[in-house]
């Protein structure tokens, strides 16, 4: 369990967010998106997404819940597109200005400060499950809707729960089961077009890895010590015991808009 903080989720998304940037600063630009893609940005998923997206150079890209900006960045970097970052945590907001230079505003997923229409795209990266319960769930996915001009795309990474009960869930996640995911899009005037099983996509390659696991190390060096980094860490594996003992899986979903959504 947790020790000795009262919002996991800030520990996890804000403080340890600032201090990965730090580190990746002090090692140099080529950790920077390994850094920034702690947790649910392997390239191998990325990429998948970018595939089935069709980003085009010029574009415009939402990233909501971006964290640290890491697969936003990686998305630029792979197809010119011009990024937005939305991400709650103003800590993450700092450290994705400091690291990528990216315009980021600090916003909930369920009341996106933008107009109508104003983006091509978008993804959304292991967001979803911290929204607190279906309704927000629906709400989020609604505003990406929302945001999306018409015939545009939207990326998802989810996790879903394969169990009725989960064992000593993470603090503040709320994870929907695959059945109930799919009544949200429709929901929310969303088709899944394209689905894919989280560990179907491939390892990310040596040299990230090694760059992810100097920023690691370096991090537990620098901050091992803190309850924030031992939160954030307990989150973390109490997420990969699920996944490891089925009692969550997690998938990549390519969505598009369908009929407007219902009220």
């Amino acid at each position: 369990m947790t020790r000795d903080i009262d919002n996991p989720m800030e520990a996890e998304f804000g403080t340890v967010a600032e201090w990965t940037a730090r580190v990746a600063a002090s090692l140099g630009p080529e950790y920077y998106i390994p850094a920034a893609c702690r947790g649910s940005g392997q390239p191998a998923v990325l990429d998948w997404l970018l595939e089935r997206l069709g980003p085009r150079p010029g574009e415009v890209m939402l990233d909501v819940g971006a964290g640290l900006g890491g697969p936003a960045a990686y998305a630029t970097s792979r197809t010119g597109v011009q990024p937005v970052l939305a991400e709650p945590e103003p800590g993450a907001c700092r450290a994705a200005a400091r690291l990528f230079g990216a315009p980021a505003v600090q916003a909930d997923a369920t009341a996106l400060p933008f107009g109508d229409a104003t983006a091509d795209l978008a993804w959304c990266l292991g967001v979803l499950c911290t929204a607190p319960g279906a309704a927000a769930q629906r709400a989020m996915l609604s505003q990406l809707r929302r945001v999306i001009r018409p015939g545009g795309r939207i990326g998802l990474l989810v996790y879903l729960a394969a169990s009725a009960e989960l064992d000593d869930p993470p603090q503040g996640n709320h994870f929907p089961s695959s059945g109930q995911l799919h009544d949200l899009f429709g929901q929310a005037g969303l088709d899944a077009v394209e689905v894919a099983g989280f560990r179907d996509i491939t390892q990310p390659p040596p040299a990230w890895a090694d760059r992810a696991d100097a920023v690691e190390r370096e991090l537990h060096r620098r901050y091992g010590h803190t309850p924030e980094l031992t939160t954030a860490d307990e989150q973390s594996d109490r997420i990969a015991e699920l996944l490891s003992s089925g009692q969550l899986t997690s998938q990549v979903i390519l969505l598009r808009t369908a009929s407007p959504a219902r009220p």
